[in-house]
C-alpha cells in the first residue's frame, strides 16, 4: 500500500490564478498614479491599433486624404483664392468664432490643421478595433480632453484675439490675466464666477418662507403663499444633495419655487445639510428615513392631507424613486403611500449607460475615491465639480482659461455659475453606496437587488403617476437613459424633453418671445425613446405651464392656505441655515 505524501513535501508550482509580478505592478500603478485609467486607456487603444494592421492602413488612407485636401486648401488660401474649409467647427464650438479665424489665411490654416487632426484622431479612437464600446469611449474621451487642452486658442502666441487685445490695451489685458491667474492659484481652481458677486438670502434664494423642521440631514422650508387660495395637495421638492437647493430659487424671474407659489401651490422644499467629517457613517438609508420620510411627514401634517405630490431633481429624483419603491413595499396599499404622484427632473434610475461620467467610474476609481473619503469622512464637492467640468472642458474650463488669463476679462456675475461653484460634500458611507450600487452594479432597477431601511427595493411596485422632465443636451443625465425608467415602472408616465442642458433645460421660465422648446407626450410601456420622440409634438416655450396643467388635474380643489402647526413651528426665515454652510 502506497504511503501518503508528507504534508511537508513541496513542488515548485506556478500560481495561474494570482497576478503576475508585472500585472501586480500595473495594478499598483493604476491605483496610485492613474486611478481613472487615463494613461491605461490610451495605451490600450494604441496597442489595439498595432495589433490590427489592416484597420490601421485604412485609417492611414483616410489621414492621407485629409492631408491632400488640407494641402490644397492651404495653397488656395496662400494665393488669396477662395476655398471652402476642409473641416468646420461643431455648431457649439465657440473657440474659432472670431472672424479672424476665417478671414486671415495664416490663422485659417492653423485652425483647419488643428481641426482636421482632431476630428480624424477622435474618429479613430471611437473605432478602435478589438475593444468594447466602453473601452473605446473612455480612450476617445481622454484623447479629446488632451486635444482640447492643446487647442491653439489656449496659447497666447497662437491666439490672434489675445494678441489683438494685448496690442489694443498696451499690454494691460495680459497683465490683468496674470493677476487673474494668481488669484485662481490662491483659490486652487480656475474660477468661473466672482465669489462675491451674490449673497444667498439677499440676491439669491429670496422667495419668502420659513424653516419649519430641522434634523441632522435636512431643513424643511415651507414657502409663504402669494394667493388667497391654494391647491389642497402640497408639492414637496427634493433637490440634489450634491448641490445647494437655490438653483430652484435663483431670483424672482428664474425661480421655479416662486412660479409654483404664484400659481397657487403650497410648496415645501428639502434643504440638505452640508456634511461634516463626523457624518462619515451617514448612509443612503439615513437619507431615505431622516430625509425623504421626515420631509413628507412634515408636509402632510402641516397641510392636513394624507398625500403630497413629490418632486425630485437629478440625484434627488433618484432618491425619490428609491423612496417610492420602499414606501410601496412598506405601506402595501398605494392609497396609504404618502405620495399620490410625482415628478422627476433630469433623473437617472437605470445606470447602464450613464453618459460620459462613466469614464470616471470603475472599480479602481471607486476604490481610490473610497480611500480618499476615508481620510476626510466625505467627498469634497470640489472634486465632483471638477469631474463635471471635465465632461465639458472647452466650455467649462478652457473658455475661462482663455477669457480670464489671455484676455484679462473680469469674471462674469452669473447666478447659475455662482450656484455651480457653491459646492457641497457627500458623506463617505452614503456616497460609496451610491457609486457602487447605482453606477457600478445598476442595482436600483434590479428586483430585490438592494434593501433600504428594511425593505427590498423593486421599482415594479411604483404605481403612482409620473411626470418626467429631461433635457436634450444633458451631459450628466442623458435623456435617452432617463427615458429607461419607462421600462421599470408600471405607473402612467408623461415624458417631457426640453431643449438645452442639465440646468437650463429645467430652470426654464416662460418668456416672450420663447427662448426654448420642448417635446411632450405620454410614454407607453415598452416604447423606445426614439419612437417616442418621433410621435411627441414639439411646443415652443417653457414646459412649466404644461406641468401646471398636469398638476391642476391631480392636486385637488382650492382651499385656504395651511395654518401654522404647533408641531412644526417656524424656526427661522428662509433660506435657513444649512444652505449657508461651507
Amino acid at each position: 500500500m502506497a504511503s501518503a505524501k508528507s504534508p511537508t513535501h513541496r513542488h515548485c508550482t506556478v500560481d495561474l490564478q494570482g497576478l503576475s509580478p508585472l500585472e501586480a505592478l500595473g495594478e499598483k500603478f493604476a491605483q496610485q498614479v492613474d486611478p481613472f485609467g487615463i494613461a491605461t486607456s490610451l495605451a490600450n487603444a494604441q496597442i489595439a491599433w498595432w495589433l490590427h494592421p489592416q484597420e490601421m492602413a485604412r485609417v492611414a488612407m483616410g489621414l492621407s486624404g485629409d492631408a491632400l485636401a488640407l494641402q490644397a486648401h492651404i495653397l488656395r488660401r496662400a494665393w488669396g483664392l477662395p476655398s471652402e474649409d476642409v473641416v468646420t467647427p461643431d455648431p457649439g464650438d465657440a473657440r474659432f468664432s472670431d472672424p479672424v479665424w476665417a478671414e486671415a489665411p495664416t490663422w485659417d490654416i492653423l485652425k483647419e490643421t488643428y481641426l482636421a487632426i482632431t476630428h480624424r484622431l477622435q474618429d479613430m479612437y471611437f473605432e478602435t478595433p478589438g475593444q468594447s464600446d466602453k473601452e473605446r469611449r473612455r480612450a476617445a474621451f481622454w484623447l479629446r480632453k488632451w486635444l482640447n487642452a492643446m487647442a491653439p486658442t489656449n496659447f497666447f502666441w497662437t491666439n490672434p484675439v489675445a494678441m489683438r487685445k494685448f496690442a489694443a490695451s498696451h499690454g494691460d489685458s495680459l497683465a490683468q490675466g496674470c493677476r487673474n491667474f494668481l488669484a485662481d492659484l490662491r483659490a486652487g481652481n480656475i474660477r468661473m464666477v466672482d465669489e462675491d458677486a451674490f449673497t444667498v438670502g439677499k440676491d439669491l434664494a429670496t422667495t419668502a418662507g420659513q424653516v419649519v423642521f430641522r434634523n441632522r440631514l435636512v431643513e424643511v422650508i415651507q414657502y409663504s403663499p402669494s394667493t388667497d387660495q391654494v391647491r389642497a395637495m402640497p408639492l414637496v421638492i427634493f433637490p440634489p444633495w450634491i448641490n445647494k437647493f437655490y438653483i430652484l430659487d435663483l431670483n424672482a424671474k428664474k425661480s421655479l419655487v416662486k412660479y409654483l407659489v404664484d400659481q397657487g401651490f403650497t410648496v415645501f422644499l428639502a434643504s440638505w445639510k452640508n456634511p461634516t467629517p463626523d457624518m462619515a457613517d451617514v448612509t443612503f438609508d439615513n437619507y431615505l428615513e431622516e430625509g425623504y420620510q421626515k420631509v413628507i411627514e412634515a408636509a402632510t401634517a402641516i397641510a392636513k392631507v394624507p398625500q403630497v405630490h413629490a418632486v425630485g431633481y437629478c440625484i434627488g429624483g433618484t432618491g425619490l424613486t428609491a423612496y417610492l419603491a420602499w414606501a410601496n413595499r412598506r405601506y402595501g396599499d398605494p392609497a396609504k403611500v404618502p405620495v399620490a404622484h410625482w415628478s422627476t427632473f433630469t433623473t437617472l434610475t437605470d445606470f447602464a449607460h450613464p453618459g460620459d461620467i462613466e469614464v470616471f467610474l470603475d472599480e479602481g476609481a471607486v476604490e481610490w475615491l473610497e480611500k480618499k473619503m476615508s481620510q476626510q469622512g466625505y467627498l469634497d464637492g470640489k472634486d465632483m465639480a471638477s469631474s463635471f467640468r471635465m465632461l465639458r472642458s472647452n466650455s467649462l474650463i478652457w473658455h475661462y482659461w482663455v477669457h480670464s488669463y489671455l484676455y484679462g476679462e473680469p469674471l462674469p456675475p452669473f447666478d447659475v455659475l455662482f450656484w455651480n461653484s457653491d459646492t457641497t460634500r457627500m458623506p463617505m458611507a452614503m456616497h460609496s453606496y451610491y457609486l457602487r450600487e447605482m453606477y457600478l452594479k445598476n442595482n436600483l432597477v434590479k428586483k430585490d437587488a438592494i434593501a433600504l431601511a428594511g425593505e427590498s427595493i423593486d421599482m415594479e411596485c411604483i404605481v403612482q403617476p409620473l411626470f418626467a422632465v429631461t433635457a436634450e443636451d444633458d451631459h450628466i443625465a442623458p435623456w435617452k437613459q432617463c427615458f429607461h425608467i419607462r421600462r421599470h415602472i408600471p405607473a402612467p408616465m408623461r415624458f417631457v424633453l426640453s431643449t438645452s442642458g442639465h440646468i437650463l433645460g429645467i430652470i426654464n421660465p416662460p418668456v416672450d418671445p420663447p427662448k426654448r422648446a420642448y417635446w411632450m407626450a405620454d410614454a407607453s410601456r415598452g416604447e423606445g425613446s426614439d419612437s417616442w420622440k418621433e410621435r411627441a409634438p414639439r411646443h415652443a416655450g417653457s414646459w412649466w405651464p404644461a406641468w401646471i396643467e398636469w398638476l391642476d388635474e391631480r392636486c385637488g380643489e382650492q382651499v385656504a392656505p395651511p395654518k401654522s402647526h404647533r408641531s412644526y413651528p417656524a424656526l427661522e426665515k428662509a433660506p435657513g441655515t444649512y444652505v449657508l454652510e461651507h
